[in-house]
């Protein structure tokens, strides 16, 4: 088994790195300097137990892979590079989605008879060309796995025990997603940490945007892990650590806006549950504000912390009126 990382940013990287020091066959798809940097001096992985330095196969496009018998393509882009990455794979691969939101394996299962989700529970960063950091230890990550739409099979099995080797807590599971709607809530306060930063009272705001979520999900009849079973398949195993003498500066949409990439995936997080929300006749003004408010942040190049909390939490409760 070959695994195809597409998408090397911190969660696709991290993965990358610690499978490729476990032994196993890695190949990457990267873009711009990141991919430059990889090519020339290898995918840096920092942890708090130090560096690594893995040099892999590196492609620009899926296109350039060369795909063989055995190959899994592991999507690790943001959710509104999908479509595009899953039109240039063979329609014989095996895809696997290492991405928060619920819309990926959706799109995938459009084109693809072997789909399967991983509810990614794993802090890291990508913030420099290059680099990756893995920001919990010694477990970097829970990283659960399962066919969608429902089950198990061999290859589910096997991806597990790879991930497990490399150091990961994984297993098969034949409800995934019931995980990945609960992830998908958590999710949903990556808005409000993006705009707001780390300032007090942000935690309330994301509490409302998760409440509203919860709500939009009961009224579709779309199940979900319940606040004590994810607790209990977290436990402790999730140690956030400093890396090289720094702590976790945020999440992956804080990360978006601190890079200046222009995108964020609040489309397929927030706006998941605007969607749902449309669709089965209830509202939800707090997640469309939150989403409006940080992918217009990020089109105009706005660093994390453009808001306070107050600002965030009067705009939407201005849409609530």
């Amino acid at each position: 088994m070959r695994f195809v990382i597409i998408g090397a940013g911190a969660v696709g990287g991290v993965v990358a790195g610690r499978l490729a020091g476990s032994g196993a066959d890695v190949a990457l798809v990267a873009r711009g300097a990141h991919l430059e940097a990889i090519r020339r001096d290898g995918l840096l992985l920092r942890q708090a137990s130090g560096d690594s330095v893995h040099r892999l196969p590196a492609y620009a496009t899926p296109g350039e892979v060369g795909w063989r018998p055995g190959d899994v393509a592991v999507l690790a882009v943001k959710s509104n590079d999908t479509q595009g990455v899953l039109e240039q794979l063979p329609r014989d691969v095996p895809v696997v989605c290492l991405q928060n939101g619920v819309a990926n394996e959706r799109a995938a299962l459009r084109l693809f008879p072997d789909v399967y989700g991983i509810c990614v529970m794993l802090p890291s960063a990508h913030l420099e060309p290059g680099v990756v950091v893995a920001q919990c230890a010694p477990v970097p990550g829970i990283l659960d796995i399962g066919r969608v739409p429902g089950g198990t099979d061999e290859t589910a099995r096997e991806i597990a025990a790879r991930l497990t080797k490399a150091g990961f807590v994984s297993e098969a599971r034949d409800d995934i997603m019931r995980s990945k709607y609960a992830k998908l809530l958590k999710n949903l306060g990556n808005a409000a940490e993006a705009l707001c930063g780390k300032a007090d009272g942000v935690d309330e705001v994301a509490a409302v945007l998760g409440a509203e979520g919860r709500a939009v999900l009961d009224a579709a009849g779309i199940g979900y892990a319940s606040d004590a079973e994810d607790k209990a398949r977290r436990g402790d195993i999730l140690q956030l650590v400093p890396v090289a003498g720094e702590t976790r500066g945020g999440g992956s949409t804080w990360q978006s806006l601190a890079r200046g990439t222009g995108a964020v995936e609040a489309d397929y997080l927030n706006g998941e549950i605007v969607l749902l929300a449309r669709l089965h006749g209830v509202p939800a003004p707090a997640n469309e504000t939150a989403r409006r408010l940080v992918v217009a942040a990020a089109h105009r190049g706005d660093g994390p912390g453009s808001m306070t909390p107050a600002e965030l939490k009067a705009a939407i409760d201005a849409a609530t009126r």
